[in-house]
């Protein structure tokens, strides 16, 4: 894979795009962004807009302005720029089987259940876990009773199943903590230290890792005051709190990365030649959406649902997976485009939302340029 190069300005056909979050800015969705947009033999886009933070709630009287290479918090596109890009990759070596199941890489998870709850389990596998199929529930504040990485892990490993497997789509952070878990077992690694190794380091993504060093918690915008759990400014460490249990590093949060770097991964899923990091069919594969029917969800991506983020104009052909702390990644593998939009949408507090309505309405803007 060649070096991409970016552009010193941002690329006048995005002028639109560009006013979008200039506006957006204004009206304090976020305090700043960095965006960046990738298209096979064409073009690159990549800037920062805006700072840190809002001045008046600032420490300082003019917070640090955000550049194309600023560092953000990823959220939940650490499942697909971590967990689901090592299952792919362990899975192209044929050291993962998809329809493995779970227990038998962490067994835990089947023992001590009883009746349907057991049969459950033992058939929930892998592939179950990256669809969010696998009857685990949604979102639930496990933080508040498991206060270390172990307690956090066994309360997943116990948590009740409310479905049969494949027979509900749910989205999961606790499937995901799961499979980041099991990923580690087949691999006989830690999930940061493979990722860094057999992705990020081959990739060129300098810039990308679990837990940032303290020395560069400064240059990453921060993303809360955190009232709840740890009870100050959350600034270069995960905001999540179940990633926090688990020391920084979780299947399903934990990754901090910049534009520049993602849009460097976004390329590499394009390069499907002898010496391109992954194969067309593996991405083929985990592109297919997955049962119950209806669902959107893929092999760990997420794909164009009405109404989508990724706006009106991505093809069907098209993958992408949003963060929670206001991030998103959507790649159209038709179009060959790629559009990256980093933000710190709850600082100070998780209150503001209006990123649902600004997402699809950037993702056009930038389609309809290109």
């Amino acid at each position: 894979m060649q070096p991409l190069e970016f552009p010193s300005n941002n690329d006048r056909t995005l002028h639109r795009a560009r006013s979008i979050l200039l506006d957006a800015i204004e009206r304090r969705v976020f305090p700043g962004c960095a965006y960046g947009v990738w298209r096979a033999g064409a073009e690159i886009a990549c800037e920062g807009l805006g700072r840190f933070t809002y001045a008046e709630d600032s420490a300082s009287p003019k917070p640090e302005t955000v550049k194309a290479e600023t560092v953000y918090d990823l959220a939940s596109l650490t499942k697909v720029v971590a967990t689901t890009m090592m299952a792919m990759l362990l899975f192209q070596r044929g050291q993962l089987d998809l329809e493995m199941p779970l227990g038998e890489l962490l067994p835990g998870f089947v023992v001590g259940r009883s009746g349907q709850q057991s049969r459950w389990a033992r058939a929930v596998t892998l592939r179950h876990l990256l669809a969010h199929n696998s009857g685990l529930p949604g979102y639930q504040p496990l933080f508040r009773q498991a206060c270390n990485a172990a307690e956090l892990l066994r309360a997943c490993l116990t948590m009740p199943l409310e479905a049969e497997p494949g027979s509900r789509a749910e989205y999961s952070d606790h499937g995901f903590i799961l499979l980041g878990k099991a990923l580690e077992v087949l691999a006989d690694k830690d999930l940061a230290a493979w990722t860094c190794r057999e992705i990020y380091a081959p990739l060129a993504m300098r810039h990308t890792c679990f837990c940032p060093p303290a020395s560069e918690h400064p240059r990453i915008p921060p993303t809360e005051i955190d009232s709840t759990l740890r009870h100050r400014v959350i600034q270069g460490e995960v905001q999540d709190e179940h990633a926090y249990c688990l020391q920084g590093v979780g299947g399903h949060a934990g990754l901090f990365s910049n534009v520049p770097d993602l849009l460097r991964f976004s390329a590499a899923l394009f390069d499907s030649g002898k010496d391109g990091l992954l194969h067309r069919e593996t991405l083929d594969l985990f592109s297919r959406r997955q049962q119950p029917a209806g669902s959107s969800r893929a092999l760990g991506w997420d794909t164009p649902s009405a109404p989508s983020s990724s706006g009106a104009y991505f093809s069907h052909d098209s993958i992408g997976h949003l963060g929670y702390s206001g991030c998103s990644l959507w790649i159209d593998r038709q179009a060959q485009i790629a559009v990256v939009l980093l933000t710190n949408r709850t600082w100070p507090d998780r209150s503001q939302d209006a990123i649902r309505q600004l997402r699809p309405v950037f993702h056009d803007a930038v389609r309809s340029a290109l």
